[in-house]
C-alpha cells in the first residue's frame, strides 16, 4: 500500500467537482480533453499507476492486465457494469476491482420508464414528423399507439434497477412479472406486486413490454436471440437499458421489419459508438446514446464512490464496493 498519495490514472473526463477532489487527494492524472485512449496509452498508464480508474469505453482485458506494473493494485471502475474488465486476470494478479453500485439506480430507471412510454405511444415517430415538417393536422386514427395502463411488463433482471422500474410501472397501473436467476423473497414480491417467471421464455410469452435490466455475462450474451424474440406478442415492445450485447441486433432488426414485435427502445448498443444501420432506418425504434445514468447528480455520485473506494484501499481497508468472485 503506498504511503504517499497514490498515483491515480483516470481514463476519461469526469465532472469538474470529482476531478478537483481527486487532484486534492491523490497524485491524479486526468484526461480533461476526454478523448478515448488508444491501447498504447492504456498500456503506458497501467505500467506506472497505483490505481486505474477506467470506464466502459476501456477494454481492460488479460493482455492489458499482464502489462501492468507491480504498482497497480486497484482498478476503481467508474460505473456498475464490469464486463469490460477481465476479473479473473485481475484476481490472478491480486488486483482489487471496485465499481459504483446504487447511485445510478433511479436515473437509469427514469430513462427506462421514458422508453417504456415512448415506444408504445410512438413518441419518437411523432417528433420526427414534426421536425420534418410533415404533420398536416390532427386526425382521429393518426399516430395510434398503445396505452401502457393495464399492460404486463416483464422485467429481466430484478436487481436494484429492475425493482426501481417495477415501482414506477406500478404507478402507471401496469402488471409486473419478472425473471431473475433467483426468485425474490415473498415479502419483496408482495411489496412490488410482482410475479416470478421461472424461465425467460415464459416471461416473453406473457409480457407486452419487456425491459432488460440484467448484467452482461457469458450467460446473458445474446440472451434475446431470434428464437426468443419470436415468442413475444405482436404488439409487444422491447426496452434495453442494460448492455447492447444482450440482444442479437440482427434478429431484432428482422423482427421489427417483419412486424414480429411492435417496437424497441434502446439506450445501449452492441458495438458502441456504432449503431446497427438497420435500426437507424426503422421508424419503430427509439435510439438513445447510452445516457441512462447521464445526470449531474448521478455522475457526481459515481465519482464520489470511486474516491471512497480508493481512500478505503489507501487506508488499508477493503473497499466498500469491491467486486467479489461470482459477481453478476
Amino acid at each position: 500500500m503506498p504511503q504517499k498519495p497514490p498515483s491515480v490514472f483516470v481514463t476519461r473526463a469526469l465532472t469538474e467537482a470529482v476531478m478537483a477532489r481527486m487532484e486534492e487527494l491523490f497524485s491524479a492524472t486526468l484526461n480533461r480533453e476526454d478523448r478515448a485512449l488508444d491501447r498504447a496509452a492504456l498500456v503506458a498508464a497501467v505500467a506506472e499507476c497505483d490505481v486505474l480508474v477506467p470506464t466502459i469505453t476501456d477494454r481492460i482485458n488479460a493482455e492489458l492486465i499482464a502489462a501492468a506494473g507491480e504498482r497497480l493494485r486497484l482498478i476503481a471502475n467508474f460505473g456498475v457494469g464490469v464486463d469490460h474488465i477481465d476479473l479473473a486476470a485481475a484476481r490472478a494478479r491480486n488486483i482489487i476491482v471496485t465499481n459504483t453500485p446504487g447511485v445510478l439506480t433511479e436515473d437509469t430507471a427514469d430513462l427506462a420508464m421514458a422508453l417504456i412510454l415512448a415506444v408504445p405511444r410512438r413518441i419518437g415517430e411523432g417528433e420526427r414528423r414534426i421536425m420534418a415538417g410533415a404533420w398536416d393536422g390532427w386526425k382521429p386514427v393518426d399516430m395510434l399507439g398503445h396505452r401502457v395502463h393495464g399492460k404486463t411488463i416483464g422485467i429481466i433482471g430484478m436487481g436494484r434497477i429492475g425493482r426501481a422500474i417495477a415501482r414506477r410501472a406500478a404507478g402507471f397501473g401496469m402488471k409486473i412479472i419478472y425473471h431473475n436467476r433467483h426468485q425474490l423473497p415473498e415479502e419483496k414480491e408482495v411489496a412490488l406486486n410482482a410475479r416470478w417467471c421461472g424461465t425467460v421464455e415464459q416471461l416473453l410469452c406473457e409480457a407486452e413490454i419487456v425491459s432488460i435490466n440484467c448484467p452482461h455475462t457469458p450467460d446473458t450474451h445474446l440472451l434475446l436471440n431470434a428464437d426468443r424474440i419470436a415468442l413475444m406478442q405482436k404488439h409487444a415492445c422491447l426496452i434495453n437499458t442494460a448492455r447492447g450485447e444482450i440482444i442479437d441486433e440482427d434478429a431484432l432488426v428482422a423482427a421489427l421489419e417483419a412486424g414480429v414485435i411492435a417496437g424497441a427502445g434502446l439506450d445501449v448498443h452492441a458495438h458502441e459508438p456504432q449503431v446497427h444501420p438497420g435500426l437507424m432506418r426503422l421508424p419503430n425504434a427509439v435510439l438513445l446514446p447510452h445516457m441512462g445514468s447521464a445526470t449531474h447528480e448521478g455522475r457526481t455520485a459515481m465519482g464520489e464512490k470511486v474516491i471512497a473506494n480508493i481512500r478505503s484501499w489507501v487506508d488499508g481497508h477493503r473497499p466498500p464496493d469491491q467486486v467479489l468472485e461470482g459477481w453478476a
